[in-house]
């Protein structure tokens, strides 16, 4: 949950930079303020992000108590609003998964169900998503909305992408059972999706492409329990994972490097563009924090 110049990761507005070789953290903050953080999303044309809050003492992903809720945060981690998004006053948020920003749209997960809303009016739409049992990431390419079911493991697509106002949204399952497991997802090249599998600590996954005909390929070895992803204008991939805490960086010439470590839970991020590289925002699910990298 993903050429441009304005491209999301796992579930935000994301702007690409690309780098001739593995990136360096030139610099590091951590925000707090946030309640079981999963995912944040970046917002360029606004720059501001969202940060998706699970909001209930208990950490339990899949628990229908009403309590999650969306903060507005400023680029250097100030939360500017707590409760920017909540759902609807008969249909709160539960559990706020991956995010994708597009204009005036957001776009975010919850357990079995996706929502969208105008992020001028803060009007939503909640869209029950027939046999999900754990809706992840979602992105948005051309007029569809693609979601991962990471335990349901299948691949949903919604049409139109835009449905907050769409009389009968057209909901279908394109692959299940593949053993993939998605979290993550991204927009890549040619109609491609990139996707990262989550399972198990013995289970690995690699990262994967969905391709235009349906085709599903390993593009890597298996790596770990991963979450969020997005790929950069040289082809490269930043990812995360929980297996090594890490947020780490991919590419078929180079390899696997990690760039940064000490994650309990590290989840679905997104990055904006800098004059010297990107700044990348990467929420600890467990650790109810946000880290800011600097990336150069």
């Amino acid at each position: 949950m993903l050429g441009r110049t304005l491209v999301c990761a796992a579930a935000a507005l994301t702007c690409l930079t690309a780098f001739a070789r593995p990136p360096h953290i030139a610099g590091e903050k951590t925000a707090g303020g946030f309640v079981n953080p999963e995912s944040v999303g970046c917002d360029a044309k606004r720059k501001q992000l969202y940060v998706g809050n699970f909001g209930s003492p208990k950490l339990d992903p899949r628990l229908k108590d009403g309590m999650g809720y969306i903060s507005k945060v400023s680029t250097d981690g100030k939360v500017l609003e707590q409760k920017f998004l909540v759902g609807t006053a008969s249909d709160p948020m539960n559990k706020p998964k991956g995010i994708w920003v597009h204009g005036d749209r957001l776009w975010v997960t919850d357990i079995d169900a996706l929502w969208i809303f105008d992020l001028n009016t803060r009007k939503g739409r909640k869209l029950p998503l027939p046999g999900a049992v754990f809706a992840n990431d979602p992105i948005v390419v051309g007029n569809a909305v693609y979601v991962s079911d990471t335990y349901g493991d299948q691949l949903i697509k919604v049409e139109p992408a835009d449905f907050l106002n769409a009389k009968s949204p057209k909901v279908a399952s394109l692959f299940k059972g593949a053993g993939v497991n998605p979290n993550g997802l991204y927009p890549g090249r040619d109609g491609e999706i990139y996707m990262v599998g989550f399972v198990a600590p013995d289970k690995p996954r690699p990262i994967y492409v969905y391709g235009v005909s349906g085709q599903i390929k390993p593009i890597t070895d298996p790596i770990g329990r991963l979450d969020g992803i997005y790929e950069q204008a040289d082809g490269s991939l930043l990812a995360t994972d929980w297996d090594s805490g890490s947020l780490f960086y991919w590419s078929e010439k180079d390899g696997l490097h990690k760039l940064a470590l000490g994650f309990k839970g590290p989840a679905d991020f997104c990055a904006l563009k800098t004059k010297d590289g990107l700044m990348v925002y990467v929420p600890d699910l467990v650790q109810s924090q946000v880290r800011i990298f600097d990336l150069r």
